[in-house]
Parts: C-alpha cells; sequence; structure tokens
C-alpha cells in the first residue's frame, strides 16, 4: 500500500479546485450570453418572373378574459385595424388553436382566426404588423398573438 505525502495530496486538491472554478467561469460565460443567432437560412432563389415577399402568418385567438371575440367584434378589427395597413390583400381563415396559458399553466382551446399576408420586406410593413398584434392584445385582453415569418417566392398565374 502506498500514501502520497501531505504535499502532494493538497498540491493535487488544489490542481482539482482550480479546474472545477475554470470549468464553472465558462459554463457561466456561456450560459449567460445572449440567446444564438438563429442559422443563417440559405438564399432565396425564385423563377424568373417571381417576386421575392414576406409570407406572415398571423394567429388571433378568440377567447378573452370573461368570454370570447364575438365575430362581430372580430370583423370590425379585421375593417378597421388589419385591411386599412394591407389593403392590398390578405387571407383569413378559421381555426382551432389549443396552447398552453402564461397565467395558469392550464391547457386551452378556442377558435381562433388565422391571418395570411404577402408583404416586402421592409420595415414600414414589418412595423404594421407589430401594430395589428398590438392592438389586437390590447382590445381584447391577449397575452400573446402568435406571428410566423417566412420569406418566399410569389406569383400570380
Amino acid at each position: 500500500m502506498t500514501t502520497t505525502p501531505p504535499e502532494t495530496e493538497r498540491r493535487s486538491q488544489l490542481r482539482a479546485g482550480r479546474i472545477l472554478v475554470g470549468t464553472a467561469a465558462i459554463v457561466l460565460v456561456v450560459g449567460c450570453g445572449p440567446n444564438p443567432s438563429p442559422a443563417p437560412s440559405p438564399a432565396l432563389s425564385c423563377a424568373v418572373g417571381d417576386s421575392v415577399l414576406v409570407r406572415e402568418t398571423l394567429y388571433f385567438g378568440r377567447n378573452r378574459p370573461g368570454g370570447t371575440v364575438s365575430d362581430s367584434e372580430w370583423q370590425s378589427f379585421l375593417a378597421d385595424v388589419v385591411t386599412p395597413r394591407f389593403p392590398q390583400g390578405l387571407t383569413v381563415m378559421e381555426g382551432v388553436g389549443q396552447w398552453r396559458s402564461a397565467d395558469t399553466s392550464a391547457v386551452e382551446q378556442e377558435r381562433s382566426e388565422i391571418v395570411t399576408l404577402f408583404h416586402p420586406a421592409t420595415e414600414a410593413a414589418r412595423r404594421s404588423v407589430h401594430e395589428i398584434a398590438l392592438e389586437y392584445k390590447r382590445r381584447f385582453q391577449q397575452e400573446a398573438v402568435l406571428r410566423e415569418r417566412t420569406p418566399t417566392c410569389v406569383r400570380l398565374e
């Protein structure tokens, strides 16, 4: 049986402590950094005659505290808030959504309106979509409006 002299054992413990502290510092720095940037998307290659636009899809839940957004309230919102910002056209579909509430952690199902817009990739268009979502949240006491953005090739045939 071999024994290590006390001085060698102490040095070994100090070295292990330094490694542990160094590793913890690296983990702390990496863990506290900003979220990584999304991976760059591949360049969009459209056919001749296509236009490059942004396809923006918004999901509006119809449940709200104390009830639901009525059909007439939805139609007014669409006419007064969405259409003036995108008068060139849009598509509205009805759906049923499911999500987990941030307040209660309960899974909720609700009627939803799904609005699809196509617009140029400009700051003005991006701001208009943001304003639509903010107004819906304000007007109907919503936690969120889901917003999906994708560059796409479009053509009217």
